[in-house]
């Protein structure tokens, strides 16, 4: 076969070859793809997207604290626009016509030819009367939403709120479109993977009036919205509502926490907000007025604000001096009352004082031998100081203690090098940084840190991660509870009753006796009034009940409450004894009102006062 001939083959089975590549095409788009039948058609078919209803919220007793309302969004495609009856338009959906016009402006410099939202939110009584008007708008069609409702306007700080997705996350995550809504922070942000369900695709013919006359082929290319899954949160939402109740008119927070599980019961901030403002098209002004508000509503004080803890810290010196072998009953330091040096206590009590009666009396001196002691263990003062240091951040201080907040700041647990840079290397000591030893100076925790540090001490030397969700309920009805990381202390956890007995007495016929004491409860707490240069000092509490058998561990922190027993400790102990006996005795009915009626952010604004 010459060289002509076998160019001739090559060239006949290329062409076919060719042929056959085609022909296969040809059927794959014709006959098995219906992408392009989809494409080709799109001139009567509306692709539709069905928006899944977020999972539900239930707190500790399954009483529902979030659910959902029926809602809609207009949508525009601009090139199937006709003219149209502005006025009669807007009179319908409830919007003025400049609004109506920019919008629809906007749709068209995003596109001509995809679908775009120009009014959001619509309700529903609304919605049925366009729904029936529609055909006379070619290129409007309507878009069903679910908007979050809830029964009691309470824990909003830690429920969170939903609100547009912006460009970066659509960007990030291929789940989300332009348009879609997203958890922005709280539960609502932490568990959005959970809640979000899945969305459903609809391909619906249309006639020339833009009317539905049905799904296309059948429905065969549609795909169904699941639905989001449900959330059992740890919250005790009568106790919350309670605890909101007791903080109103404050600025300041509660955690409250089941101390076996790191379950959160109550975690309110005040001043607080409506969390149905972030619902419907209202929302965006809202959101601007919260966070214009100087008093910062929007603030979650309970895990992102960090203050100086004051005499409350004393309870983490002392679980460290057990941890260092430095302390027990037997281990005593003397007092002289405010002639004590270098730092003064604030009265003459027994002297030398055991570590329970150091807790009962709040002894500064005390505590600063106590320090002292841990410090100077060490050769140097910077090991000693790191070794207290890393003693605080194994007790969840000095850096988020994790579980599913994802607001919670670190506070400030400082370090060696801040010191060098203050002071120069080498150039401090325990004298130095003193301030320390009761909780001031630049040491700044939250009050979520605080009421996992009484944890530990009810349970006696570890805690559970505190959480807000206790469980996820899937599709199937299915529950899956989470499970949250354990930590344990090195001190001994017999030497933990020595701590606890302090704080009985504490409370029995020490700094709380008149504010806390509940007669039938063995409540054990720690008071704490923390320096405040911007006016009245801070006013906080620490505690745990019952003593043998601790079902709750708090932390009130109100900001320019004078002292610790002023209004922290009265409205922990109400908190305390609501949650275990379900009612308030007649005789602390009187601490009840005024605790309910005491307005100190008016009687702040009315002085003058920071």
């Amino acid at each position: 076969m010459d060289t002509y001939t076998k160019r001739q083959y090559l060239l006949i089975g290329i062409f076919s070859l060719t042929a056959l590549v085609m022909i296969a095409r040809l059927f794959y788009i014709q006959v098995i793809d219906s992408s392009y039948k989809i494409s080709a058609a799109s001139n009567v078919l509306r692709r539709q997207i069905n928006y899944p209803a977020r999972g539900l919220v239930y707190d500790r007793n399954n009483k529902l604290i979030v659910y959902n309302q029926a809602a809609y969004d207009v949508l525009v495609t601009p090139r199937e626009m006709k003219a149209f009856d502005t006025l009669s338009f807007c009179r319908i959906v409830g919007v003025e016509k400049a609004d109506l016009v920019s919008e629809i402006k906007k749709a068209r410099s995003f596109s001509m030819y995809k679908a775009s939202p120009i009014i959001k939110q619509l309700s529903s009584h609304r919605y049925a009367v366009l729904q029936e008007q529609l055909f006379k708008y070619p290129g409007f069609f309507i878009q069903a939403r679910t908007l979050r409702q809830y029964p009691a306007t309470i824990a909003s700080h830690i429920l969170g709120y939903v609100n547009e997705v912006d460009q970066k996350k659509v960007d990030e995550d291929k789940y989300y479109e332009s348009g879609d809504y997203i958890g922005i922070s709280g539960i609502e942000q932490a568990y959005e993977a959970e809640l979000r369900g899945v969305k459903g695709i609809s391909y619906m013919m249309v006639d020339v009036h833009n009317r539905i006359k049905g799904s296309f082929e059948k429905g065969k290319m549609d795909t169904a919205a699941m639905i989001g899954k449900n959330l059992i949160s740890t919250l005790h939402a009568d106790l919350q509502a309670y605890g909101e109740r007791l903080l109103a008119g404050k600025v300041g927070s509660i955690v409250a926490i089941e101390p076996a599980t790191g379950e959160i019961m109550i975690l309110a901030s005040s001043p607080t907000f409506d969390p149905g403002m972030f619902v419907g098209r209202e929302s965006t002004k809202n959101r601007i007025k919260l966070l214009n508000d100087p008093l910062k509503p929007m603030l979650n004080r309970a895990i992102t604000s960090s203050y100086p803890p004051g005499s409350t810290f004393k309870l983490a010196n002392a679980i460290i001096g057990l941890e260092e072998g430095l302390l027990s009953e037997g281990v005593r330091y003397s007092c002289n009352g405010v002639r004590s040096l270098p730092i003064k206590c604030t009265h003459s009590h027994e002297t030398p004082l055991p570590l329970s009666s150091a807790i009962r009396e709040s002894c500064n001196s005390y505590f600063f031998q106590a320090f002292r002691a841990t410090i100077n263990k060490y050769p140097t003062s910077e090991e000693g100081f790191e070794a207290w240091r890393n003693h605080l951040i194994d007790l969840g201080m000095g850096k988020r203690i994790g579980g599913d907040l994802t607001a919670e700041t670190a506070g400030n647990v400082p370090k060696t090098s801040y010191y060098d840079r203050f002071f120069g290397k080498s150039h401090w000591n325990v004298m130095t940084i003193r301030s320390l030893s009761i909780g001031q100076g630049e040491l700044l925790l939250t009050p979520l840190q605080l009421a996992n540090m009484v944890s530990i001490i009810a349970n006696k030397g570890y805690y559970i991660a505190p959480h807000v969700v206790r469980s996820v309920v899937d599709y199937d009805r299915t529950e899956k509870v989470l499970t949250f990381d354990k930590h344990v202390t090195s001190a001994d956890p017999y030497l933990f009753n020595i701590i606890t007995d302090g704080m009985a007495q504490v409370v029995e016929n020490g700094t709380a006796r008149t504010a806390a004491r509940v007669e039938g409860l063995a409540i054990c707490g720690k008071t704490g009034t923390i320096q405040n240069p911007h006016g009245e000092a801070h006013s906080a509490f620490v505690a745990f009940a019952p003593k043998d058998d601790p079902k709750i561990a708090i932390c009130v922190y109100v900001e320019n409450g004078v002292w610790g027993a002023r209004y922290a400790a009265p409205i922990a102990s109400l908190i305390i004894e609501k949650y275990l006996t379900d009612s308030i005795s007649p005789k602390r009915k009187y601490l009840e009102e005024n605790m309910l009626s005491t307005d100190l952010i008016s009687a702040m604004h009315l002085t003058g006062g920071d």
